[in-house]
């Protein structure tokens, strides 16, 4: 299922074929002149320096727009197609894109198996260094197994450096079953690039403290992590306008947030929003079509399921039958 216009000979021109020799050459491994005395500064030049150096993460990622939203469209693909969103990292790029897949849940009401986040060292790295973890390339190809990657899902490989083995390795099997491969990188020339039909490169430059690449490189890959998902489920009807009509309401913060939707809807009192939603099993897209189009929950479930769960179209329908 690979688009042949999103191959990574399109992305901008990373497909050079120098790739560096050492970690030395990347960018984000070299010194930033601006912070070169920063141990000699006060508290408040030091908050100066760190901010102004992250001012400019918004602008780099800014330039990579167009292979984000190439990226977008691969992965909303993959999940119209019954596939998956896979994110593939060691530390902090792993710790991100487990974060990312874990608010999916409660934020969009996906089943955690649409997006799912692999670390180099598994569940433990979360908290704690694993030696070596990330240096085993067949390590990322054995998680990726142990998950049953298909061609209908999408790989995004995470790393600052574009060089981590376990996400290469796990880049090289995704491309030998066709799956989608999408690479992250905070370095232009990398070594994923050949692995990846999407490159996504914000070059963000060095760190304040070299090499602490939790720090910009980390900043930017939140990010585009969070455009990645959010334009995917938006894609996916999981908003109306930019309201969360798809959450679910596991704590109390979103229980009140879902009768605020439903009185911003229907125009419902508090009492009668939470009636509606106890009528509708909790589903705030289904409360709101009952009530809009006054249908029984299963009906409304049907309308619903006709136009992809997208609520602006399935009330627009219904509109346009009933005029």
């Amino acid at each position: 299922m690979r688009p042949t216009d999103y191959r990574a000979r399109d992305c901008g021109g990373c497909m050079s074929s120098q790739q560096p020799n050492s970690l030395d050459e990347l960018t984000t491994e070299g010194q930033n002149p601006a912070s070169a005395n920063i141990d000699e500064l006060s508290s408040i030049e030091i908050v100066d320096i760190i901010n102004g150096q992250d001012a400019s993460v918004a602008d780099a990622v800014a330039q990579q727009r167009e292979p984000i939203a190439q990226s977008i469209d691969l992965i909303t693909k993959s999940i119209q197609s019954g596939g998956r969103l896979i994110y593939m990292g060691a530390g902090t790029s792993g710790r991100l894109g487990v974060l990312d897949a874990s608010e999916c849940p409660p934020t969009f009401n996906t089943p955690p198996e649409y997006v799912i986040g692999l670390i180099a060292g598994g569940v433990t790295a979360l908290t704690n260094a694993i030696e070596g973890a990330e240096d085993h390339p067949e390590l990322g190809e054995q998680d990726l197994r142990e998950i049953g990657l298909t061609e209908n899902d999408t790989l995004v490989g995470i790393a600052t450096s574009g060089r981590t083995p376990y996400v290469i390795g796990g880049l090289q099997y995704a491309r030998s079953i066709r799956a989608n491969t999408i690479g992250f990188s905070c370095n232009r020339v990398c070594e994923f690039t050949e692995h990846c039909d999407v490159m996504i490169t914000p070059v963000v430059g060095p760190e304040v403290v070299t090499g602490s690449t939790r720090m910009k490189a980390g900043t930017a890959t939140k990010m585009v992590l969070n455009m990645l998902t959010t334009g995917t489920m938006i894609r996916l009807g999981k908003t109306y306008g930019n309201l969360m009509v798809d959450l679910r309401a596991t704590n109390t913060k979103l229980k009140i947030r879902s009768r605020r939707l439903v009185k911003h809807f229907t125009g419902l009192d508090t009492n009668d929003a939470q009636n509606l939603l106890d009528a509708a099993d909790g589903d705030l897209k289904t409360a709101i079509v009952m009530e809009r189009c006054k249908l029984p929950a299963n009906e409304a479930l049907r309308l619903l399921a006709q136009f992809d769960g997208h609520l602006r179209r399935a009330l627009g329908s219904q509109a346009q039958s009933d005029s």
